[in-house]
């Protein structure tokens, strides 16, 4: 048996690592463009390498998905997180699940993960063809060809296994070569876009206030449906029609924008929505979620009546970051070096609904900041029992070449994990 596997990512290591401890009989070839393997890996989370998710419930895990979460359910149950864990951990790399459910190995050090897959890698059966462009992949008779750059002959294989990568970190590879293999082999792509991005305001006066950080907040947005979907509901694109989108957690000012976990999330949800100067999309913060406008209203009352002399923005300083403070009075008239007692109860409620509701207007994503692609291979052509083909047996997809997505906090890494030792065991058994 011989299985290629084209890209040595993430979903490409794994599932040379499965095909191999499944027969350890098969010769396997993984081709990688890079010098090395795992560059996006090696990356990730800082150069951390969030590895996985410490949410054990595979249910909860699948919710974590805009895209996909559904195909993924076999593959999921089969190697879970905890199943990725316990992997890693036997395979000689400690891990820690932090207080807001990342795992990391206790390194801090993403090379560790990638060296799990080295060492396995010295092993005669597999081999990795480094500095390798694939040019162009051929279905024969039992069988595929794989043509090299710079190679007369091709390299032919009984599996062939896609796990090139998406668009994302072109930098380190994820061109999207892959897509391109499949259409051949007879597949199609959906449309793509990237996901987990930053986010760029109309508002210039974000700068002002790059670098201020907040542990929790929500952020939201609705979409309109637009004209042709109202009249055609089957035009309605990947991103879904009209309707409240929303996302909590961390998130930071930039000097363009927004960034953080909470905006990676929102993002991912509206990645194929149109955002453009031409159509900004209103987003919404929610500095203080966990309060109702009531309350933070009551609030501003008794901190403006204990402190009748202070300055406005200090008082706010109580409930917000004071520099958030000071352009909230801004925003809504008001001087921010004005003694609390020149302000009363109407001045309150509409403070309190902007820190509730404070409307910025995104105009564009940040690029090159994308960590995922949203879309790719259609899924409906795929097995989620094997990750093989529907349309070309012998054929097996893994990783962000699907058209599968997840939300920040290892998700993304734990569907390649799952998908490529999927992919691997099945080829080396089937």
């Amino acid at each position: 048996m011989k299985i290629a596997i084209i890209g040595g990512g993430a979903a490409g290591m794994m599932a040379a690592a499965a095909a191999h401890e499944a027969d350890g009989s098969a010769e396997i070839f993984v081709i990688e463009k890079n010098d090395g393997l795992g560059k996006k890996v090696i990356i990730s989370g800082g150069g951390r390498c969030n590895l996985t998710t410490g949410i054990q419930d595979v249910k909860i895990v699948l919710t974590k998905y805009p895209r996909g979460g559904k195909f993924l359910s076999k593959a999921m149950h089969k190697f879970s997180p905890e199943d990725v864990y316990g992997w890693f951990e036997g395979h000689g790399v400690p891990l820690k699940v932090e207080e807001d459910m990342r795992v990391f190995p206790k390194s801090n050090n993403g090379k560790d993960v990638v060296a799990v897959f080295e060492k396995m890698f010295r092993n005669p059966s597999i081999k990795i063809l480094f500095n390798s462009q694939v040019e162009k992949v051929r279905r024969i008779p039992n069988g595929f060809e794989i043509f090299l750059k710079g190679k007369t002959i091709p390299l032919s294989a009984d599996k062939l296994i896609l796990t090139t990568g998406g668009q994302a970190y072109r930098q380190t590879g994820s061109t999207g070569d892959g897509y391109a293999f499949a259409q051949t082999l007879g597949h199609s792509i959906t449309p793509l876009a990237p996901s987990l991005s930053s986010l760029e305001t109309k508002e210039k006066w974000v700068a002002d206030l790059a670098g201020v950080s907040f542990p929790y907040a929500e952020l939201s947005c609705r979409l309109e449906r637009s004209e042709a979907e109202s009249k055609d509901p089957s035009k309605k694109g990947p991103s879904a029609g009209s309707g409240r989108l929303s996302a909590a957690g961390p998130f930071i000012f930039t000097h363009r924008g927004l960034s953080g976990p909470a905006i990676f999330a929102l993002s991912s949800q509206i990645a194929f929505q149109d955002i453009s100067a031409d159509h900004p999309l209103p987003i919404s913060i929610d500095f203080i979620p966990d309060r109702k406008l009531s309350d933070v209203t009551e609030s501003i009352l008794f901190h403006l009546a204990k402190y009748p002399k202070k300055s406005l923005s200090n008082v706010l300083a109580a409930l917000v970051a004071k520099s958030v403070a000071f352009r909230v009075c801004l925003l809504l008239g008001m001087n921010p070096d004005a003694s609390a007692n020149e302000y009363g109860k109407k001045d309150a409620e509409r403070i309190a609904k902007t820190l509730k509701d404070l409307v910025l207007h995104a105009v564009s994503r940040s690029s090159g900041e994308e960590f995922v692609t949203a879309g790719g291979v259609e899924l409906k052509e795929v097995d989620p029992s094997t990750m093989e083909s529907k349309i070309c047996p012998g054929l097996y997809l893994a990783g962000e070449i699907l058209d599968i997505d997840g939300f920040t906090g290892g998700f993304n890494l734990q569907s390649a994990w799952s998908t490529g030792h999927l992919a691997g065991e099945s080829a080396a058994s089937l």
